[in-house]
């Protein structure tokens, strides 16, 4: 019985040994009978390796970036410079207006000799030309209408006009009178002024613009009378309108004309003196009687 002991004890040693050394390659173990049995070689070849498990992949999707807005460059266009007209100052009297303003503006020009006649109060061509040689004389832009520097240099190099210098009793100024006019009633009719004045003892008493006949049928010349008055007369030979006639020598008479009042000196009579202010002519009629002198002279 102790032997047996003995041998278990000893089995039980060489079995925990074989448990040790069994852990190594190539080493001998113990079988179950107690007996050695080599332990297999591990193989000189490579190893299988064990697949690899595979790996999950997590993809990150990550926010996508805006995307970059390319704006080209701005064009600098050039910069045009305006030409901005200059300023035009507008006149204070205007070529083709007419009214008080124009006859205070002729006057003063006559005052200084640039006006040839007397104020009619409208602004034409011969205002315009003497408006442009007023400027011309004073270092003033040659525009023919008056500027305001025009306007303020001929009123201070001039007097303010009188009322008979504004308004005038006829367009031309009356000429020196013929000394058959100088006595008695007298109608003083002078071919260089155009101008007829009712003329009593010497003195005007009123005035008009008048017009003669043409060089095919002129007016005559001389010392007449009024012979006789229509009031609406009408011509036997040219069948026209004669309204408040005064003859004087045969045919011929002083009387109003439309055509002359329409269009001024453009026109001529068949030898009559035409009148074109017709409130002026109605009133001579009614002054005019048969018998008063009557002097047409150049």
């Amino acid at each position: 019985m102790h032997r047996t002991a003995v041998v278990g004890t000893a089995l039980a040693t060489a079995t925990a040994a074989a448990l040790v050394a069994g852990c190594r390659a190539g080493e001998a173990t113990v079988d179950g009978r107690g007996q050695e049995r080599p332990q297999a070689r591990a193989s000189t070849s490579t190893p299988a390796r064990e697949t690899p498990r595979p790996h999950r992949t997590f993809t990150h999707k990550a926010t996508p970036k805006p995307k970059r807005v390319v704006v080209p460059p701005r064009t600098t266009r050039p910069v045009t410079p305006r030409h901005t007209a200059p300023r035009v100052t507008p006149p204070v009297i205007a070529v083709g207006t007419s009214g008080d303003r124009v006859r205070e503006l002729q006057a003063r020009l006559r005052a200084l000799g640039l006006f040839n006649r007397n104020p009619t109060g409208y602004y034409g061509t011969i205002t315009q030309a003497s408006v442009s040689a007023y400027q011309r004389g004073h270092g003033l832009s040659v525009t023919g209408s008056v500027s305001p520097r025009t306007w303020s240099s001929l009123r201070s190099a001039t007097k303010t006009p009188t009322h008979d210098q504004l308004y005038p009793p006829t367009t031309l100024p009356l000429a020196k009178p013929d000394p058959r006019c100088l006595t008695g009633r007298v109608l003083c009719i002078s071919k260089t002024s155009r101008t007829l004045a009712w003329m009593v003892g010497g003195r005007v008493v009123s005035a008009m613009d008048v017009r003669f006949g043409s060089e095919y049928t002129p007016t005559r010349e001389g010392l007449f009378q009024v012979n006789f008055k229509s009031r609406d007369h009408v011509s036997t030979i040219y069948h026209t309108p004669m309204p408040y006639a005064m003859f004087f020598s045969g045919g011929q008479a002083v009387h109003y004309s439309s055509d002359f009042a329409a269009r001024g000196y453009s026109g001529a009579s068949h030898g009559c003196v035409n009148v074109r202010d017709k409130k002026k002519i109605a009133a001579l009629f009614a002054k005019v009687k048969a018998g008063d002198k009557v002097v047409v002279y150049k």
